[in-house]
């Protein structure tokens, strides 16, 4: 049997997406933003890469969108010690200057600060 291969980040994505699963306000929307591998240079990846770009797939979108009572929050979930990307930056700063709710989070804990903060989830994590 193989072992999975550690993947800290997906790790804390998990399990923010089991939090936002038990403990959402009443009338959240919301989604994880898939990887696009978008400017990956693979053959195959180039050429789904170029169909997504013309199809208005952008670079450095936040891995968590969520909307409720009209108000539109991103959040960049990052492992510990990592920052985002120029990209990623660019985006939460687009967000805000589009009037809504940007931030992003090293670890677990910081990402449900944040979401408890915005006052997306219920109660307050232990």
């Amino acid at each position: 049997m193989s072992k999975r291969r550690a993947n800290p980040e997906q790790d804390i994505h998990r399990a923010v997406v089991t939090h936002l699963k038990m403990r959402p306000v009443t009338n959240l929307v919301w989604f994880h933003v898939g990887q696009s591998n978008y400017g990956k240079n693979s053959k195959g990846i180039a050429i789904q890469a170029a169909i997504n770009k013309g199809l208005g797939v952008r670079k450095g979108v936040s891995d968590l969108i969520l909307l409720h009572a009209g108000l539109f929050y991103a959040l960049e979930l990052k492992a510990p010690g990592k920052t985002p990307t120029e990209e990623q930056y660019a985006f939460l700063g687009d967000v805000d200057a589009a009037g809504g709710f940007s931030a992003w989070a090293a670890g677990l804990d910081p990402a449900i600060r944040i979401l408890e903060a915005w006052g997306l989830l219920k109660g307050k994590a232990s």
